[in-house]
C-alpha cells in the first residue's frame, strides 16, 4: 500500500513540474493594465495550449508504446515489473486526462472572459497565483477554506 501512494505521489509531482515548466517557458504577462487585459489573456490562453498540446502528446507517446510494447516476458517476476510500471504509467495518464478537462474548462472560462475569477466568491485569483496553478479556479481565501472543511469532514 505505500508503495502505491510512493508511486500516486510520484506521478502528481510530475503533473506539477510539468505546470511550472509550461508555466515559466513562457515570458511572465506584466501585471500592468486592468486584471487580465488582453496581454494576459493571449499568455494564459497560450500557456493552457501549450501545456495541452504536451499533454496529448504525452498521451500519444504512452499509447504507442503499450500498443509497441512486447508482452513476452519469459520471467514472471519481469513480467510482474512490467505490468506494475504499466499500470503506474496509465494512472499518470489518467490524472493527465483529468487535468486536460481542467486546462479545457480554464478555455472556456478564458473565453468568457470568467477566468482569473474565483467560481465560488467572484474575486481575482491573482496572477502570481494563476501562473503557478493555471487551471486555478479558486482564490486564495476560498482554496484556503475549501482545504480546512475537507480536513474536518476527512477528520
Amino acid at each position: 500500500m505505500p508503495q502505491k501512494a510512493s508511486a500516486r505521489q510520484g506521478a502528481d509531482r510530475t503533473v506539477d513540474r510539468e505546470a511550472s515548466r509550461v508555466s515559466s517557458s513562457i515570458q511572465p504577462p506584466l501585471p500592468s493594465g486592468a486584471y487580465m487585459g488582453a496581454a494576459q489573456r493571449v499568455y494564459f490562453r497560450r500557456a493552457l495550449l501549450e501545456w495541452s498540446a504536451r499533454l496529448e502528446s504525452q498521451a500519444t507517446t504512452t499509447m504507442r508504446h503499450i500498443q509497441h510494447e512486447t508482452s513476452n516476458c519469459p520471467d514472471d517476476t519481469d513480467r510482474a515489473t512490467r505490468e506494475e510500471e504499466l499500470g503506474i504509467e496509465l494512472r499518470a495518464r489518467d490524472r493527465e486526462r483529468k487535468l486536460q478537462r481542467k486546462i479545457e474548462w480554464s478555455l472556456e472560462l478564458l473565453e468568457r472572459g470568467d477566468y482569473g475569477h474565483c467560481v465560488d466568491c467572484g474575486e481575482e485569483i491573482g496572477l502570481k497565483r494563476l501562473q503557478a496553478r493555471l487551471t486555478a479556479t479558486l482564490c486564495i481565501d476560498c482554496k484556503s477554506d475549501s482545504e480546512m472543511r475537507e480536513r474536518q469532514r476527512l477528520g
